[in-house]
């Protein structure tokens, strides 16, 4: 069965089974599991269900595998003949989970 979620401010078209790798989810430990509750849609076929905006009673259960932190992004701003030149890295918290179950 597929089903799309909304979490962490992003949509993901998943299967059970499925690796993800999403925003950090707060005050969580790898090997803790996650009720995803923002399915916007779920289904296959005949029984495809559509929210508005989303499914009542549906949820996604997930399993953090890992907290980690992904690559390092350079913010670099200059403006030229000024002398203004300013350097700003940044590593983004992530979570990565895999889902478990889809129960509409």
């Amino acid at each position: 069965m597929k089903a799309t979620i909304k979490t962490q401010g992003q949509q993901f078209t998943i299967t059970e089974g499925d690796i993800l790798i999403v925003n950090r989810f707060p005050n969580t430990e790898a090997g803790a599991t996650v009720e995803i509750k923002d399915v916007l849609t779920a289904g296959e076929g005949a029984d495809f269900k559509i929210g508005k905006p989303t499914l009542p009673g549906a949820s996604v259960s997930a399993k953090i595998l890992e907290n980690k932190r992904g690559d390092k992004v350079i913010v670099f701003k200059k403006k030229k003949r000024k002398g203004y030149e300013r350097k700003q890295g940044h590593r983004q918290e992530l979570s990565v989970i895999k889902i478990e179950s889809i129960k509409l």
